[in-house]
């Protein structure tokens, strides 16, 4: 099938031509005419496989003329770069058409997107947060939301925006369409449909959670964060095979010390990308990136979701996220539009859990390979690797000096002396991936 088997006008197809895009997604086939049919939906699907235009499309196709000053069409992301992107990806699908949109977000003047409101819309790409703040003062009204989509809602969920999200669907008419897409589906997001769509039809073209088959995951056990950087400054030197480097923090301390380190080693090549850098810093550091005026880019999971990047070479986890989906959405970043990709995960003994939970949710094994005899092992720890122990004498005998006749202390009751050591899962897991400072056989 060919974009122009589906219900398409000419508008769409020439702009579809000019992208040089000729054959829809799984995701996006299957989602068209349903969500042509009016119905509530629900789409699943990897990230990279074309989501967004799987409900644009549709939403583009059905609209008609009007000088309506309200927007009939309301779409809600999780970051300020989705909302970037979903601009952008309406922008390249319409210019043959008459059709007002903009997008809104955080941290930038409230006063200009009341103007953009003002100015009439008819699509409104929006952060939950400033979405919220303009429709509880009055600018924006949402009683004439005809379709309402939530893009990475379980996302959303994650950063916490669950009040602001069953807020805006309260303000929202009953007669609407709902559409909902993600690359996984969580408990939480099942119990949001449950509570506001009506009979939604789901769509999934790839089992919730399961990784992209055109990417190759590898892992490598790793004692500590400074080894890490040690591992990571070795590969980077291979410049030809490492070429477009997308590097995944767990948050904006550690990403800000290891952009430190990887600058001197790669000038002029790395940024860094976090929620306390200014929106324009961001998006200069993400178009240098795609442009290949830099090869690494250093990120948070915070703007996972909102990265739109091509040939991405490898994806490295320099950590392990907590949450299993995020590492799918991760090495998603890689392997896209059926081209081939890496990923290498670097963890820790106090990571190895994490590693095995991914894999249960992956329903398959990453390889891991032990760590090359060439890495320098370090000794030096950031504060977060540091003995719990250690941190809790250096600050008792801190108090002890300040505090007249020294602190009150007790023993713990041996009912509180008990360690949970976890499920026999658990236990499983930590034979597979513990010890990381071996260089033997990897542990089956």
């Amino acid at each position: 099938m060919t974009f122009s088997d589906l219900n398409l006008n000419r508008f769409l197809l020439n702009a579809l031509d000019d992208l040089g895009f000729i054959i829809p997604t799984p995701i996006q086939e299957k989602a068209f005419s349903v969500i042509m049919s009016s119905k509530d939906v629900v789409g699943i699907a990897q990230t990279g496989t074309g989501k967004t235009f799987a409900y644009l499309l549709p939403i583009l196709r059905q609209h008609t003329f009007s000088d309506q000053k309200h927007p009939r069409v309301l779409i809600i992301v999780p970051t300020r770069e989705l909302v970037v992107q979903v601009v952008k990806d309406i922008k390249s699908l319409t210019p043959y058409m008459n059709v007002r949109f903009a997008g809104i977000y955080g941290g930038t003047n409230i006063n200009t997107d009341k103007q953009l409101v003002h100015a009439g819309l008819d699509i409104l790409v929006a952060t939950p947060g400033r979405l919220l703040d303009l429709a509880l003062d009055g600018i924006l009204k949402l009683k004439f939301i005809q379709k309402f989509v939530i893009d990475e809602v379980d996302e959303m969920m994650n950063l916490g925006f669950r009040p602001q999200i069953i807020t805006l669907m309260d303000l929202l008419p009953n007669k609407r369409q709902s559409i909902l897409f993600s690359a996984t589906l969580t408990k939480e997001v099942d119990n949001l449909l449950d509570t506001f769509f009506k009979s939604p039809v789901k769509i999934e073209v790839s089992t919730s959670g399961s990784p992209l088959d055109t990417i190759q995951q590898q892992a490598y056990p790793v004692p500590n964060f400074y080894t890490k950087v040690n591992f990571l400054k070795n590969i980077l030197q291979d410049k030809e095979t490492f070429n477009k480097v997308l590097v995944f923090v767990k948050n904006k301390k550690q990403a800000t010390i290891l952009f430190d380190e990887m600058n001197l080693a790669l000038p002029k090549q790395v940024a860094v990308i976090h929620s306390n850098k200014t929106q324009n810093y961001r998006l200069r550091s993400v178009e240098k990136f795609e442009k290949g005026s830099i090869s690494v880019l250093i990120a948070t999971d915070i703007i996972a979701r909102g990265l739109d990047l091509t040939n991405v070479s490898h994806v490295i986890n320099f950590d392990i996220p907590k949450e299993p989906e995020n590492y799918i959405h991760r090495i998603g970043r890689t392997g896209r539009a059926e081209q081939l990709g890496t990923s290498i995960s670097l963890f820790t003994e106090a990571e190895a859990d994490y590693l095995g939970e991914i894999e249960l949710l992956m329903n398959r094994e990453i390889d891991v390979f032990d760590l090359p005899e060439v890495i320098e092992i370090s000794t030096q720890l950031i504060d977060e690797e540091i003995p719990r122990s250690e941190l809790e004498e250096s600050s008792n005998e801190k108090k002890k000096e300040t505090v007249a006749g020294g602190l009150a202390f007790h023993e713990k009751k041996e009912k509180n002396r008990k360690v949970n050591l976890g499920g026999s899962y658990r236990r499983e897991i930590v034979k597979k991936y513990k010890k990381p400072l071996t260089r033997g056989q990897k542990k089956k």
